[in-house]
């Protein structure tokens, strides 16, 4: 009863001091608005931009030749154990056990250093090609600018077609020479170009990406005079969440075509494929730091603000802090009266300040790109927890200040 009568003492100053009290709130709700808004704006940004990687491989992994060294010795003296690498038949008797769980594309890297001729022009040698599936363009996040993906019977008998980047365009062919439907040449053999990819861009110095040729991966395999060449088989999960059980059904289905037995080590490795995820999310990591760092220095000098502004009033009713004491309020109750008007001043900023930080924070996101409206709750939660405390903090020194006045004194004061 001791403390609602504080509480209901504190809420009836707070009503007889109203532009006291919106000042004094607007300075915990302006730093709840910045700490809240970089937060959200931060999550908000992280959510949309991981929605947009998720076509380009955010979400898939791969299935592949186990990475050796040539049998190198370990520390321990023993030579490490090689497996052969994952071939083609191998490849595509997997995809078709893995075909109604979900997608997958089956691709191989024929050479890296490749020379290109079409006609009397020839490029430098540092073409990639590789063989690829109807299913690789899709499931890599890839578009075709010109033409066509490779259809199903094509890539089934291997045709002599292939789809080019917009690099090797600009080399080989003229401004207003179209390359769909003509011919180059590499590998000794002559191929049909049926599409082109949309420019990728450089990551740092390589444009790789630009200067590639896909080939069907069955004519990809005719090219393999040694079987040397490895094949990689991406999955693609529809639920994130599943991505670990995927890669497990994966595992199990592919020591199934391997023949690993049962107590032996796989013969192959399942790898996530999220590196750009872990990146971003270690990015935004350090931008959640950065914000919650300035976030509190904001809110540093609104708790000494809100000192100034509690000491100020305790001065301002130095008569009233006499009359309760003369009438028989403890110096405990007199505390929790200041406490309380310091905590709840600033829970009412702190509300103000949530809702402001949000709507800040989602306008801010929504200009990088469009998506719905994000409500980090945790945030929310703990700028509450963060107005408690600054309540506290600020009203601890003004309340033992009035706790202590002597009672003739505060009756006597002007």
């Amino acid at each position: 009863m001791e403390l609602l009568e504080n509480i209901r003492e504190a809420l009836r100053s707070i009503r007889s001091n109203w532009l006291r009290t919106i000042l004094t709130g607007m300075i915990i709700a302006i730093g709840i608005t910045s700490l809240v808004g970089m937060l959200t704006a931060i999550d908000a940004m992280k959510a949309q931009i991981v929605e947009s990687f998720s076509g380009l491989g955010a979400n898939n992994f791969d299935v592949r030749t186990k990475n050796t060294s040539g049998g190198r010795v370990t520390q321990d003296g023993v030579k490490e154990k090689t497996f052969p690498p994952v071939d083609f038949r191998e490849a595509l008797a997997f995809k078709e056990a893995y075909g109604s769980r979900g997608q997958s594309t089956v691709f191989t890297r024929v050479s890296g250093s490749a020379e290109v001729k079409r006609g009397s022009v020839i490029t430098d040698p540092n073409v990639r090609i590789t063989g690829v599936d109807e299913d690789y363009l899709l499931i890599k996040g890839l578009d075709i600018n010109q033409g066509r993906n490779f259809s199903n019977v094509e890539v089934q008998y291997g045709n002599n077609v292939c789809i080019i980047g917009s690099e090797l365009v600009e080399t080989l062919f003229g401004e207003n020479e179209k390359a769909v439907a003509d011919y180059i040449s590499f590998a000794g053999n002559r191929y049909t170009i049926v599409g082109v990819l949309e420019e990728q861009g450089a990551v740092g110095n390589d444009s790789g990406a630009d200067r590639t040729i896909l080939i069907p991966v069955e004519n990809a395999s005719r090219l393999d005079q040694t079987g040397g060449f490895r094949y990689t088989i991406t999955l693609s999960s529809a639920d994130p969440a599943k991505l670990d059980y995927e890669m497990g059904q994966a595992t199990g289905l592919m020591r199934k075509v391997r023949q690993d037995r049962v107590g032996e080590e796989d013969s192959f490795e399942v790898i996530k494929s999220n590196t750009v995820g872990e990146s971003l999310e270690e990015v935004a990591g350090y931008l959640r730091i950065g914000g919650f760092g300035i976030g509190f220095i904001t809110l540093l000098g609104a708790s000494v603000g809100l000192m100034n502004i509690m000491l100020v009033s305790v001065t301002e009713r130095t008569r009233e802090i006499g009359v309760r004491k003369a009438l028989g309020a403890t110096p405990k109750r007199i505390r929790q009266q200041f406490l309380i008007e310091a905590i709840v001043i600033c829970v009412l900023g702190g509300l103000f300040g949530v809702m402001l930080g949000l709507g800040i924070g989602n306008i801010v996101a929504s200009l990088v790109g469009p998506g719905g409206f994000l409500v980090p709750w945790l945030w929310v939660i703990m700028a509450f927890i963060v107005c408690i405390v600054v309540g506290l903090v600020s009203g601890v020194i003004p309340a033992i200040k009035a706790s202590k006045l002597d009672p003739i004194e505060a009756l006597r004061y002007e």
